[in-house]
């Protein structure tokens, strides 16, 4: 087998800084990436510290036993595809990031013992719920086109994301009257005022775990947002999750940047309510004219912020107006064999014991050894393309569950694989309580499981640095789209954050972040970055046309 490098990113060393940057990003997550590429891009020396061993965030990949899985790149829609989104990594990484499309069916939703294949393209779509559902043809059109017009109408609402916070706050009071008022209701509310068919409220709600919230609580934007993102179906990137941060980072590098692993930050420096570096855990201090923190809203503002800014600030009270996202169980599983001997697809799995996502989910946090409410099942080695060639012979397999921070606080304090056999019994429970879900749609695979290991909350924490093992930093609550705290642009001259904390949950939601939060430090100046989008189409679009003319005519 060829030698596997997962590992990005160079490991810090003192000597190896500059004493001072053009501005600091804190956290190499795609949100802390894609801003520090832009503002490469635009001539800017960038340095990014992340604590962790390798680069990425959440689009890291993990290894193990010869075995690797990605820890939440499990698909991403829109790339395969002119888009936006695929603009703007291709911009970031310079056109060294490619992409597989998966499977035409992305997505299987089980539930109960019905099951509903999401096949990409929207006409399919439409197809499969109307054979479903022949009674609800009409409502099922306004659905899709409901989601398409959010779609639409989405950057007009985070457009104060990219302004100044004072015109951000003059544009958040007219943004009511220029967006559909379903910007500002529940999921559950806007789909009842569509039909009241349960069952098929729970098929176009049977991708919640992507948003980590039951349709009750869920702002309909966050869904919709996530269903339209996946219509056109799923991609995956080639070389696997940790192909974004490599491809990434020679950008940052070719303006004199670069991107530092065990970098741990402990305190971001400020004097006269000025940003003006970082001091490391090792005591070293680092200078910048900006400070940009990719750490997540609540690691940014309770653990990087100095104790005398945060009562100033009034931190305390922005923390009790936003609230964590779930926890999570992950089991990461290695199988021998070909994803082909193995009778093994892209199509990821969602399972649901009954359509009561919000009922299931009440009953499962009350106690842990309930049903399930929700199984999320990927297959990351069908999904890469250039996994036989690193990976011969072998397969992989994630299984993913909601968790609470709760029900492994007993052993906050210990060490990992030091927790005692009352942590492995528990870690045991739950792992073949997972595993037996996979063996019930995948029989073929009872007895040839070669590795396997249950990620906690606790895993979570130590990797991420986060308090409560949150999976996607912030719930999406409708109320939280209207904290002007959750702004790019913060209160402290020179610092600011990004990520999906500043915009929505998953990756794409991260990499608009960067997008905004670059936009947002530019000023007037802004235009800049959107001309890098620009230039680069219109590039392609040359490309395209000089190809064109080069095909022989028939």
């Amino acid at each position: 087998m060829a030698k596997v490098k997962v590992r990005t990113g160079k490991r810090f060393r003192a000597k190896r800084a500059e004493n001072h940057y053009d501005t600091i990003v804190i956290g190499s997550g795609i949100g802390g990436l894609a801003n520090a590429a832009f503002l490469s891009l635009l001539g800017k020396k960038v340095c990014v510290l992340e604590q962790h061993y390798t680069a990425g965030g959440y689009t890291h990949a993990y290894e193990r036993e010869g075995y690797e899985w990605d820890v939440g790149v499990h698909y991403i829609g829109e790339v395969h595809k002119p888009s936006t989104l695929r603009r703007v990594f291709d911009v970031i990484s310079e056109g060294r990031l490619d992409w597989a499309a998966m499977d035409d069916e992305y997505d299987r939703v089980v539930i109960g013992d019905h099951q509903y294949s999401f096949v990409a393209g929207r006409d399919n779509f439409a197809k499969m719920l109307i054979e479903n559902f022949p009674a609800e043809e009409k409502v099922i059109y306004k659905y899709i086109e409901l989601i398409r017009e959010v779609s639409r109408y989405t950057p007009k609402f985070f457009a104060g994301q990219g302004m100044h916070p004072w015109l951000a706050s003059a544009y958040n009071k007219v943004r009511p009257f220029i967006v559909p008022k379903v910007f500002f209701q529940t999921t559950r509310e806007v789909l009842e005022n569509l039909t009241q068919n349960q069952q098929l409220i729970s098929v176009l709600t049977g991708q919640w775990g992507n948003y980590g919230q039951a349709p009750a609580d869920a702002s309909f934007l966050m869904h919709a947002l996530i269903a339209k993102h996946y219509l056109a179906g799923g991609a995956y990137p080639v070389g696997g999750a940790s192909a974004i941060a490599r491809s990434i980072i020679p950008t940052i590098q070719k303006s004199g940047g670069e991107v530092f692993t065990y970098a741990d930050v402990d305190e971001i420096l400020i004097k006269n309510n000025r940003a003006y570096g970082v001091r490391m855990a090792d005591g070293h201090e680092l200078t910048a004219d900006n400070i940009v923190s990719n750490a997540g809203f609540y690691n940014t503002v309770k653990k990087l912020l100095p104790q005398d800014v945060q009562n100033r600030l009034g931190v305390d009270d922005w923390c009790q107006q936003v609230q964590r996202s779930s926890a999570h169980l992950c089991v990461y599983a290695g199988f021998k064999g070909t994803a082909e001997e193995l009778g093994l697809t892209s199509t990821n799995l969602w399972l649901y014991p009954s359509g009561d996502h919000e009922g299931n989910l009440a009953a499962y946090k009350a106690d842990p050894k309930a049903e399930f409410p929700l199984v999320y099942i990927s297959f990351p080695s069908s999904k890469d393309p250039d996994w036989d060639k690193r990976f011969p012979g072998k397969s992989t397999v994630e299984i993913v569950t909601p968790a609470k921070m709760d029900w492994f606080k007993e052993w906050e304090d210990s060490q990992w694989q030091k927790r005692g056999e009352s942590y492995e019994a528990l870690k045991a429970d739950f792992t073949e309580r997972l595993l037996e879900k996979l063996y019930e749609r995948h029989p073929q695979l009872r007895g040839k499981l070669d590795f396997c290991e249950l990620s906690t909350p606790l895993s979570t924490n130590w990797y991420q640095k986060n308090s409560a093992g949150e999976m996607l930093a912030l719930d999406h609550f409708v109320d939280r789209f209207k904290k002007p705290f959750l702004h790019p642009a913060m209160p402290v001259k020179g610092l600011y954050m990004t990520g999906s904390d500043v915009m929505t949950a998953g990756v794409g939601g991260a990499l608009m972040g960067g997008l905004m939060t670059t936009c947002t430090m530019q000023g007037r100046k802004a235009g800049a970055v959107m001309k890098l989008l620009k230039n680069y189409q219109e590039e392609v679009s040359r490309d395209i046309e000089a190809e064109q003319h080069t095909i022989p005519q028939t």
